[in-house]
């Protein structure tokens, strides 16, 4: 009798604390978004964000205030010598809270640090064949996304990403676009949808685009798309995420279905934008 009691209490005081915790980062985050926007980082979204004047005035409010809230809970660590400014976490910020509007969010819950390094950056990584021979292959990357904790970035492809915004390519946008896929597990392809049922349009969709992406790599063929998206589904949708905020217009054009499931994911109409 006295355990059960006592498995009760703890059930009772866990539920309580996970609700006060809750409630608490809640109202942090309200005080947050509640202060006025820092005119200096007003200054760098006009410099270095071209697309946030094109934003419809409710969504540079939400931008502005979310990108408070990730510079107050995430950590900026700049590697090889790398300084961390203002301008760096607000280049960075902006471009990943723009995934996050109009939406239900908590801010990346797993990530706690941006690594950003000055250009790009060598990682090392083991691959083991067929035959149980094990390689080790150097990458040099723009930018990376790790399922807990981290993404990390190059300064100088962040800066590049931001200054086109029309070009289809930007790693800001592609690594967080993991982060969001991560969040329920590994990165597949399958970020957390708002309704068990829309996640079989969804892989219908998507499955058949990322078929065709891949027979247009085998062949040459020309594709809207980046062709690293057809290394597999989780590369597939963040290069069709990169496409989907910069070239809205031809994405629609070309791929309707696909664009009309990102369009509902996102709860946004990129193509007012532009």
């Amino acid at each position: 009798m006295f355990a059960i009691s006592l498995t009760v209490l703890l059930s009772v005081a866990t539920i309580a604390w996970l609700i006060s915790t809750r409630w608490r980062k809640t109202l942090h985050r309200r005080r947050i978004a509640a202060r006025p926007f820092p005119k200096s980082w007003r200054v760098i979204l006009k410099q270095r964000l071209p697309y946030f004047h094109a934003l419809p005035t409710d969504l540079q409010l939400q931008l502005k205030r979310h990108i408070q809230i990730f510079i107050d809970e995430k950590t900026f660590v700049g590697c090889d010598g790398f300084e961390i400014t203002d301008e760096v976490k607000v280049t960075i910020a902006a471009q990943a809270c723009l995934l996050l509007l109009n939406r239900k969010t908590d801010f990346y819950p797993k990530l706690t640090q941006i690594l950003v390094y000055p250009d790009a950056f060598i990682v090392n990584n083991q691959h083991q064949d067929a035959s149980g021979i094990v390689w080790e292959q150097r990458n040099v990357l723009a930018g990376e996304s790790w399922q807990y904790g981290k993404v990390v970035l190059s300064w100088r492809n962040t800066l590049a990403g931001a200054a086109d915004p029309n070009d289809g390519n930007n790693v800001v946008i592609h690594e967080f676009a993991h982060q969001l896929d991560q969040e329920d597990g590994q990165a597949n392809g399958a970020p957390i949808l708002q309704h068990f049922a829309d996640y079989s349009t969804w892989s219908d969709v998507l499955s058949h685009a990322f078929t065709q992406l891949q027979h247009c790599a085998k062949v040459g063929a020309p594709s809207i798309f980046n062709y690293y998206g057809a290394t597999n589904s989780a590369e597939f949708f963040a290069v069709i995420t990169e496409t989907f905020f910069e070239r809205p217009e031809d994405f629609h054009q070309q791929h309707p279905a696909l664009y009309r499931e990102l369009s509902h994911f996102y709860q946004l109409d990129p193509i007012n934008w532009h």
